[in-house]
């Protein structure tokens, strides 16, 4: 992806194209037309590029957990639970596991980073260096906080929170009901307040 693609993919709104009526699509591409199935890359690639770097803070990762997802749902569309007409909230729970993933990759290669040190080079000491790389320590601190949730409440915060996945929605595809899953995300919200007082209201 280059430079502008990712800037693209970033900026843009929220409410994507109405993402209805892809029944047909995706029984053609359970049938194996793969041009059905890259309909469906068009039309929800950007949701999902979104939702990974929100959970990456990589636009690198994020690419990486784009394909992952797509690769993911290919291999495994006979199991895919459709909810609403739409793929989309299926494609966000892969993406949120696919993102974890990454997430200990790369951690895995600070840590060798660190360990190894990094050749000597001028570093820049300006404001905008410091508040950026603050901002970043913060995002890291809030992804290892819900990484650290118990799977079933990791999955409910990684949809309904990050993602803005509509309740209903996202209980369909995790299987479990709408109160069990508020549950869920009371507990997680009450378990990130006591660990990320401030970022976390």
């Amino acid at each position: 992806m280059t430079t502008s693609e990712g800037a693209s993919r970033a900026a843009a709104p929220p409410g994507e194209e109405d993402a209805g009526g892809e029944d047909a699509l995706w029984a053609a591409a359970q049938a194996d037309d793969r041009e059905a199935f890259t309909e469906l890359y068009h039309r929800h690639a950007d949701a999902v590029w979104r939702h990974a770097h929100r959970l990456t803070s990589s636009p690198t990762a994020a690419e990486d957990v784009l394909a992952a997802t797509f690769l993911t749902t290919w291999r495994r569309r006979g199991e895919v639970q459709f909810v609403g007409n739409s793929l989309r909230p299926w494609l966000l729970a892969v993406a949120g596991n696919e993102a974890r993933t990454e997430r200990r990759r790369m951690h895995r290669g600070y840590r060798l980073f660190r360990r190894v040190g990094p050749e000597p080079h001028a570093v820049d000491h300006s404001d905008a260096v410091v508040a950026s790389l603050d901002d970043r320590r913060r995002v890291h601190r809030v992804l290892a906080a819900i990484d650290a949730l118990p799977a079933k409440q990791r999955e409910a915060v990684a949809l309904c929170l990050v993602a803005e996945v509509p309740y209903v929605e996202a209980a369909r595809v995790l299987g479990v009901s709408e109160p069990t899953l508020r549950s869920r995300i009371h507990r997680a919200r009450t378990t990130l307040r006591s660990v990320l007082p401030e970022e976390v209201r």
